[in-house]
């Protein structure tokens, strides 16, 4: 099984999710987090990503019997590579990026059922902007927001802070918007 058909699985991607922002869980707390998947089913997959290396066991304990397993992320094996993408179908990046966005929907799905959200006192939102960029300022800035994020990703639980998901997704604008844009019979408005 290639990464994206391991990691973009929407019980797997969950999974993983569930593991972001340093995060290590017993079996049985993820459990309790995805109460909605079958027991046996998480296990199986669970057992696939730790099988993959996705997941590492990083304590055990005797729990009645039985071993509670510890359970953390490895980061850099919950990527697909830049290799692997450039094989992927049409179809497969479309499936890819419906079990991208199912994730995000079941995140914000789950944020709103956990009480009474309010998006400004907690720091949530969503947007789409449109940036005009050459190549070269495209990879300046995707190179900023990598040294934002990895300023940050040092930051463990406590301390007063809140885990906060971020997701990020990048799509070129559509041909003709592109063409539309240059051509000399759109209006400009000087000011």
């Amino acid at each position: 099984m290639n990464s994206s058909e391991l990691l973009l699985h929407p019980v797997r991607l969950r999974i993983v999710q569930a593991f972001l922002g340093d995060r290590a869980l017993t079996t049985a707390q993820l459990a309790d987090e995805l109460s909605d998947v079958p027991t046996a089913s998480l296990y199986r997959h669970v057992s696939l990503l730790t099988t993959a290396g996705v997941l590492d066991v990083v304590a055990e304990r005797r729990v009645r019997g039985g071993v509670e397993r510890t359970l953390a992320l490895r980061v850099d094996a919950a990527r697909v590579s830049p290799a692997e993408l450039a094989t992927l179908t049409v179809e497969q990046h479309a499936a890819m990026f419906r079990a991208f966005v199912a994730a995000l929907l079941n995140t914000f799905d789950q944020y709103l059922a956990a009480g009474s959200p309010d998006l400004v006192a907690d720091g949530a939102g969503y947007s789409m902007n449109g940036l005009w960029l050459t190549d070269a300022e495209f990879a300046q800035l995707a190179q900023d927001l990598g040294t934002v994020y990895e300023t940050r990703a040092a930051n463990g639980p406590g301390d007063g802070r809140t885990l906060r998901m971020f997701g990020s997704v990048v799509i070129p604008g559509a041909p003709s918007a592109q063409s539309a844009s240059t051509g000399s019979d759109v209006p400009r408005t000087e000011g």
